[in-house]
C-alpha cells in the first residue's frame, strides 16, 4: 500500500538499452486515457517512443536500484519540450514525480527558458503540471498543449 513518504529514487543518464523498458512503461501508463479516448494501439503505442527516443536527452528514473521510470527534455528553438515523462503506476501519487519536475523546472527557471509539453486531454497528469505552473496554450481531439514560462 502506497505511503506518504518519498521513496529512494535517483536520475541516471539514459542509454539505447533502455529504449524497451520505457517503451513497456509508456504502454502501461498511456493505456487507460487512449483507451478511454478510444485511439489505444498495441503496437503504436510503443513504436512511436521508440521512433522518436533521444537517450542524449533521457534520464532515467531508478527506485531500490531498478528501472521505474524516464523523463526527456529535448531543447528546441524557444525553450524545452517536455516528453516521455512516465513512472511506474507503484510509484505513482508518491511525490517523485513533483520532485523530479521541481529539478526539472529548476534548471529551466536558472537558464531563462519555458518548458512546453503535450499531454493527453483528460490524463491526471495534466493537474501535476498546473500545480507546477504550467498553463494550457491550445487543445486538438486528443492532447492538450501547455507551456511554463520560467519565474525569477
Amino acid at each position: 500500500m502506497p505511503t506518504n513518504t518519498l521513496p529512494s529514487w535517483e536520475l541516471r543518464p539514459a542509454t539505447p538499452d533502455d529504449i524497451e523498458a520505457m517503451a513497456e512503461l509508456r504502454a502501461v501508463v498511456m493505456r487507460p486515457d487512449l483507451e478511454r479516448l478510444g485511439v489505444y494501439d498495441d503496437h503504436w503505442v510503443r513504436q512511436r517512443l521508440r521512433n522518436h527516443y533521444a537517450p542524449e536527452h533521457t534520464r532515467i528514473v531508478e527506485s531500490e536500484g531498478a528501472f521505474a521510470g524516464c523523463v526527456t527534455a529535448r531543447a528546441i528553438e524557444d525553450g524545452r519540450w517536455l516528453e516521455n515523462f512516465y513512472l511506474s503506476p507503484a510509484l505513482q501519487g508518491r511525490g517523485i514525480g513533483s520532485a523530479i519536475l521541481r529539478d526539472l523546472l529548476a534548471g529551466t527557471d536558472a537558464e531563462g527558458v519555458p518548458v512546453r509539453l503535450q499531454a493527453l486531454r483528460g490524463s491526471a497528469s495534466l493537474r501535476l503540471y498546473e500545480r507546477h505552473g504550467f498553463v494550457r496554450e491550445r487543445e486538438a481531439p486528443f492532447d492538450v498543449f501547455m507551456v511554463r514560462k520560467p519565474t525569477p
